[in-house]
């Protein structure tokens, strides 16, 4: 069974999430984005099993979300909900996050925080 995340509308949406990403690089911190990037990419490799997928852009979702626990708007502690969500997810799939999935999630935050 082919898995399109994007069938996931409105909650995720591919372009939304990148667009979310790189707008709150700093306020969200490299530890929130990089949590991000590594259940994004563990999601794209075939051999990531549906269930896991379904893990991986419920916690997106989550990120994406105006409408969070705490509001990201709050000054330092608005991506904590955000964090503990992905941390969550993270673990939860941690068999399909391999070296490669964290050297492109590594890859991206040097290209974007240097």
């Amino acid at each position: 069974m082919e898995f399109n995340p994007n069938e996931l509308e409105p909650q995720f949406n591919e372009q939304r999430f990148w667009r979310k990403l790189r707008a709150n690089l700093r306020r969200a911190g490299k530890e929130v984005i990089r949590h991000c990037l590594c259940l994004y990419y563990a999601a794209q490799k075939p051999e990531t099993p549906l269930w896991a997928k379904t893990v991986v852009y419920g916690a997106l979702a989550y990120f994406l979300v105006p409408l969070d626990a705490i509001p990201d708007a709050v000054f330092v502690i608005g991506y904590s909900d955000d964090l503990a969500v992905l941390s969550a997810a993270l673990v939860t799939i941690s068999l399909y996050v391999d070296a490669e999935v964290e050297r492109q999630a590594d890859r991206k935050l040097r290209e974007w925080f240097g």
